[in-house]
């Protein structure tokens, strides 16, 4: 019997078996598809109604999800090449049936009779979106095209799940396969000692002397902000902004300019399929965003308004960098380590001396605490549940005395485990055939520095914000009170509006009437001193025009190549020549950061890296509200539980916001916490 397939509240991660994986897959698939003709030769026999229609057909499709979502998240998390074929295996009948049912004649047909149900005046908000948005889905799949597309357009998504797979995996190859042994700790002044310790543990690890130290991102901040040795700064920066290219150590070895291409080219051809001139303008088609004018105006507009400070910021840092550090020659690989020293001077204070205040276990109270407050909702750990790696954590999450949600927390960077944080749904709270409510499970994980010794995991500042970004994705998907699968928590919420929540979570990790709910010292559990604390939000904005530039150089380039996409485009000359545009610093000539751009080239992001940005204005404006009644305001508090957090993607985000703010956004808050209002 294959375990898989057995029915369970939560994951079973220990009996999952890779060679049970592709015919669980298959399994549910074959049947699915049977159930899906059954139900719609019912409906056509008989008066559609949601219970008849909707429900077991979201029932079926949440089967499948069950499965396949433990086994995408292990993919990510506990990488093996074992379950990466298995995983690879599945991805052309997964997108098969994607492709089969967004073309379904049966299913377009029975959500068209819903909409034009007598009924359907009845329906709830929730329930109208979710045919609204399976209708325009349909078209986004080319129900109206003729035979011969269809099979066209299912041929191209196929490839595009696999070539945005193997991109992913040559990313995460090529960061595994670059280390630096170290045995000369003088090769290593400057480097912090947590690092440092940590260095020495991953040598001992594989039998060796000395350090080890790899492109993981904390080791990697590690040596481009702190590490005096020029040299090996240059090495680690090549190594990063070269990886899976043509470039840099392992040039030609995972290279993903081919796959770039193919990408880039099968995504052209499908917007024109669909009707569409490119496919910036099929990724706005489902956004908050109306036009692909409306976008660039945007990153264009804060580009203006930002370029004149940044570039004022890069001259003063170059300045600093020739009369204080002696390089007359500012590299790429010095920005960070400069930085430091210029932050350091200006206000003393790093982010690695903020660590012993920010030990993680007082980081979750702190942030238990302030959803607690704004929210009424409240967290408990469970260890009786089936987990997949010893460092892994589950939390309950109730209101009252009900636990309404849960989800796995999974902090700490280890080999085989993808880089970034990132929140994913496990299960969605939906509304069962037999009449029950499904709980929404997520998985929240980051890549931090474990516990170290005998101390324990300690977050920089940045590292406190990341968890708190996270957590607010989380939130998004585990208090939603909707009930239709389609439209629960993240789903069916604008990509560009989807940010909202997380950016705005990050709000309290600047406040001081919150911060010392989330710090204090891991050996005396003293409170941050007020001098650290004036110090380090004086620091808040310090380069912030200069990060801004860098976000919109990322944004604006994603967008337009797939914009201006032609056969054979340099994408790199692309990057080139948004960087004239809006960048203070050009990078050597070997940087191919656009080879492990993985959110557009291997995530939801393709020609929607703007989002970032677009939900940061939502996400300040929305604060706004809290600086002018009261950072822990419980009406406020309430009213972006019940206006936002609650709806999911059950109506449009900007009724949503409107409801909440009491009007449309506004940029200068963004402005005003960017420090670029003057």
């Amino acid at each position: 019997m294959n375990s898989m397939l057995e029915p369970n509240e939560l994951p079973l991660f220990n009996d999952i078996q890779t060679a049970d994986i592709k015919p669980a897959i298959s399994q549910i698939i074959e049947e699915n598809y049977r159930l899906i003709e059954e139900i719609v030769s019912h409906v056509q026999q008989h008066d559609i109604t949601l219970d008849n229609f909707l429900l077991p057909f979201e029932e079926l499709n949440d089967t499948l999800s069950k499965v396949w979502s433990p086994v995408g998240h292990l993919n990510s998390v506990m990488n093996n090449e074992e379950l990466r074929n298995a995983y690879n295996a599945c991805l052309p009948l997964l997108s098969e049936y994607g492709t089969k049912l967004g073309q379904h004649q049966g299913l377009y047909q029975a959500y068209k009779a819903l909409k034009e149900s007598p009924e359907y005046s009845g329906f709830t908000v929730a329930q109208k979106k979710v045919i609204d948005n399976a209708l325009r889905d349909f078209h986004l799949s080319g129900i109206d095209l003729p035979k011969d597309k269809q099979q066209r357009y299912g041929e191209i998504s196929k490839r595009l799940s696999e070539l945005t797979s193997k991109f992913s995996e040559n990313v995460l190859d090529c960061t595994n396969a670059f280390s630096q042994h170290v045995t000369d700790v003088e090769q290593l002044s400057g480097l912090p000692e947590t690092q440092l310790h940590a260095a020495e543990l991953a040598a001992k690890a594989k039998e060796q002397d000395g350090y080890l130290l790899t492109l993981d991102i904390p080791v990697y901040i590690a040596v481009m902000t702190y590490c005096d040795n020029r040299d090996l700064r240059k090495t680690f920066y090549q190594a990063y902004n070269t990886k899976a290219s043509d470039q840099g150590p392992f040039a030609g070895q995972w290279d993903n300019n081919p796959l770039m291409q193919e990408i880039l080219a099968l995504r052209h051809e499908l917007a024109q399929l669909l009707g569409f001139n490119n496919y910036a303008e099929r990724s706005i088609a489902t956004k908050m965003t109306e036009t692909t004018d409306q976008v660039l105006d945007f990153l264009y507009d804060l580009a203006e308004k930002s370029l004149p400070v940044a570039k004022q910021e890069f001259e003063e840092l170059k300045q600093f960098a020739a009369d204080e550090v002696g390089l007359k020659d500012l590299q790429a690989w010095d920005v960070s380590y400069v930085s430091e020293k210029l932050k350091q001077q200006r206000y003393a204070i790093s982010q690695e001396e903020l660590r012993p205040w920010f030990p993680l276990e007082k980081v979750m109270s702190g942030l238990f605490s302030v959803a607690t407050r704004l929210f009424g909702v409240t967290f408990k750990r469970d260890d009786s549940v089936d987990l997949y790696h010893p460092d892994v954590r589950f939390y309950n999450v109730f209101k009252g005395e009900e636990a309404v949600a849960g989800f796995y927390l999974d902090l700490y960077a280890r080999a085989h485990k993808r880089g970034g944080a990132w929140m994913d749904v496990c299960r969605s709270r939906r509304k069962t055939l037999a009449g029950g409510l499904q709980k929404p499970i997520a998985y929240l994980t980051c890549n931090f520095n474990g516990p170290v010794g005998d101390k324990p995991a300690l977050l920089t500042h940045n590292e406190v914000t990341t968890l708190f970004h996270e957590f607010g994705h989380g939130l998004h998907h585990m208090l939603t009170l909707v009930e239709e699968d389609a439209v629960s928590g993240i789903a069916g919420v604008a990509w560009d509006a989807v940010e909202l929540p997380s950016q705005f979570m990050e709000n309290w990790c600047w406040e001081k009437e919150a911060i010392p709910l989330m710090s204090g010292h891991y050996e005396s559990g003293e409170p941050l001193p007020d001098a650290m604390l004036e110090k380090m939000l004086a620091a808040k904005n310090f380069q912030s025009a200069m990060m801004m530039v860098r976000q919109l150089e990322f944004s604006i380039f994603d967008f337009r190549i797939h914009q201006e996409y032609q056969p054979g485009m340099d994408v790199h000359a692309v990057l080139e020549d948004v960087r004239k545009r809006v960048s203070v610093m050009s990078p050597p000539d070997f940087n191919r950061f656009e080879c492990s751009f993985s959110h557009i080239f291997a995530g939801g992001y393709a020609a929607g890296y703007y989002s970032y940005k677009w939900a940061e204005v939502l996400s300040a404006d929305a604060f706004s509200r809290f600086e002018e009644e009261g950072i822990f305001n419980e009406q406020a508090g309430r009213d972006f539980r019940e206006h936002i957090l609650e709806k999911g993607g059950s109506e449009e985000p900007m009724e949503l916001f409107k409801r909440f703010r009491g009007r449309e956004p506004k940029v200068d808050a963004l402005l005003r916490h960017s420090g670029l209002a003057a």
